[in-house]
């Protein structure tokens, strides 16, 4: 049993009496009577107090008890061979104190044998040698054992990036803001203003920083936990990027303070059957566990709810894995709709995701990983609410929680409320007020893949790439409630469903120390509807859907916590309206 720090005092205690040899009293029950003897009171606290236990105390006393009857014995046998003294004079003669009174349940020992006392000494000293070694308080230099369970990490980086659009855009309101629509008050459809809209046109340059920092802590028996704060203009999924200057949502400009949101927090319990053999539960917010590029999902996005992962070896070339999670992605308001006494009905968001694949190696320099998933987001897509007439803009229909809380652009859209034409809006004519919902629903199909040539070490070269189809889109059932991706002369919908990015990097394969560098370059293609325009890339083409187009990138270590990139992307639109995005980004980059 591990014995505190005052456990620990009370056996030097012990130690201490040891070692000046006095006489000793122990009792075989907890509730002594106090002894004038200072020592005797000391024994006796000691094992009141649990220094000593009774049964100890005991076995003490039992062997103590039998070398003083034998030192007795030896003592007696020296007196009588010796002369006897002279009588002390009557004057001065004394009779000898009474013994001292000892209560009836204490048994006193005079005597403690040089070999018990060594012993216990011994074992009492490495007691508390052990313990204290073990606890870090014999130790002035170190830190507590606890320490070494939890590492504090970190990551800073400053951006310069230049936004320019290239002539010929269509700047005559063919990019509606549905982001801010959906966020906001609903958008009256017979208005005479344009509804908010992207930016097109207009050349813009900003410095922007991302910093996050947190904590992983080993909890002992295989559970672990993690924390990480992080900047942000806003809760946004996919980016943590601060515009410095940049004022919104009460806070920054003018040299105001910024935001830290809550990025990660998550609890894991990971399994390590046999080497290379590993299965993890983790619950909570976290990285994203499947291996994917963002052509689906953003490099700093996070996901809500519950995930396992297992791998397995079957040799030493190949080693499948499994992946299955279920994330809410968007959970109703306990009082939708708050304008109203009767709710109503929840339209709660869900992910449920798994995949398959394989680690394989060929030969000593070639390396292969590839996976399969499927992405089934349940209730994501928009439906029409019940019919209603809104008196004002503030009133609810029953569908608008289903409207995406974030978006970029690039997604179908459809109007979500079917607005009764009646005296109270002109029939039709004004307070159309409306929110939009996604037309299609998604269900991604994804294959993923990497290959990786090191035999030029430390130089590797990988090609990566990925292709995801939406399973769930119906060209026939969208484009009759479509209200974007129509043709730039017509209004038919020209949206689709497929997506594909591939990436080549040539150079070392971590940035690991100074003068390390890799250089990179890749192509994506990724249609409107392909994937949820919400959680992807926020960095090609201002983010989202309907894009095409070049990425080139380098990278330059600096030391092995700091290094340098600079990045290039170039993005043009699919379909409809003509819009064209380049993108340049020169960062400075730290970590710990």
């Amino acid at each position: 049993m591990q014995k505190t720090p005052s456990a620990l005092r009370r056996s030097a205690v012990l130690l201490a009496l040891l070692c000046l040899g006095g006489a000793a009293v122990a009792q075989t029950a907890p509730r002594a009577s106090r002894s004038q003897n200072v020592t005797i009171n000391l024994i006796n606290r000691l094992v009141e107090r649990g220094a000593l236990t009774p049964a100890d105390a005991s076995e003490l006393i039992r062997m103590a008890e039998e070398d003083a009857v034998a030192a007795k014995a030896e003592a007696a046998a020296t007196v009588a061979a010796a002369p006897a003294p002279a009588p002390a004079p009557a004057a001065v003669a004394q009779a000898a104190p009474a013994e001292e009174a000892v209560p009836a349940d204490t048994v006193r020992v005079t005597y403690i044998p040089e070999a018990v006392k060594r012993q216990m000494v011994e074992e009492i000293r490495g007691e508390v040698m052990d313990q204290a070694v073990a606890e870090r308080w014999a130790a002035p230099r170190t830190l507590p054992e606890w320490t070494e369970r939890i590492k504090l990490f970190g990551d800073f980086r400053f951006r310069y990036e230049g936004l320019y659009y290239p002539h010929g855009n269509d700047n005559t309101g063919a990019f509606p803001n549905f982001n801010a629509i959906n966020t906001g008050a609903p958008f009256d459809i017979t208005g005479t203003v344009f509804s908010p809209q992207l930016n097109a046109d207009q050349e813009r340059s900003r410095l922007r920083i991302r910093a996050r920092g947190g904590l992983s802590a080993d909890l002992g028996e295989n559970f672990s936990s993690g924390l990480r704060l992080a900047t942000g203009e806003n809760n946004s999924p996919v980016t943590q990027n601060q515009s410095l200057g940049a004022a919104g949502n009460a806070q920054g400009g003018n040299f105001a303070k910024y935001a830290v949101w809550l990025d990660r927090a998550f609890l894991k319990y990971e399994l390590t059957a046999h080497p290379g053999e590993t299965y993890t539960a983790t619950v909570g917010r976290f990285d994203n566990p499947f291996f994917a590029t963002s052509l689906l999902w953003a490099d700093d996005l996070g996901f809500d709810g519950a995930v396992v992962q297992g791998k397995r070896p079957l040799n030493e070339k190949l080693s499948p894995y499994l992946t299955a999670g279920v994330f809410p992605v968007f959970n109703t308001d306990l009082n939708f709709s708050t304008t109203q006494p009767a709710k109503f009905k929840s339209q709660d968001k869900w992910l449920k995701a798994v995949q398959v694949g394989a680690d394989a190696t060929v030969g000593e320099a070639l390396g292969f990983k590839l996976g399969v998933a499927y992405y089934d987001f349940q209730n994501i897509e928009g439906k029409l609410s019940t019919p209603f007439t809104p008196v004002v803009s503030s009133d609810n229909g029953d569908t608008d929680a289903l409207r995406p809380a974030f978006a970029q652009k690039g997604n179908t859209y459809m109007a979500l409320r079917s607005i009764v034409p009646s005296a109270l809006n002109n029939f039709g004519a004004i307070n159309q007020w409306q929110y939009f919902g996604l037309a299609t629903p998604f269900r991604d199909l994804a294959f993923t893949g990497k290959v990786d040539l090191h035999s030029f070490d430390p130089i590797h070269l990988s090609l990566s790439g990925e292709y995801v189809r939406n399973l769930a889109f119906d060209r026939g059932q969208i484009a009759p409630k479509a209200v974007n991706n129509l043709g730039a002369t017509s209004t038919a919908f020209v949206g689709g469903d497929t997506g594909w990015t591939v990436n080549l990097r040539l150079g070392t394969a971590a940035l690991e120390k100074r003068w390390d560098w890799n250089v990179n370059a890749g192509y994506r293609y990724v249609e409107s509807d392909a994937v949820v325009d919400g959680f992807n890339d926020s960095d090609f083409g201002g983010g989202g859907t309907n894009l095409k187009g070049v990425i080139l990138s380098a990278n330059l270590a600096l030391s092995a916590r700091v290094w340098l990139g600079v990045r290039w992307l170039s993005a043009n639109s699919i379909s409809g309206p003509t819009y064209k995005q380049d993108t340049l980004q020169i960062d400075t980059n730290a970590k710990f």
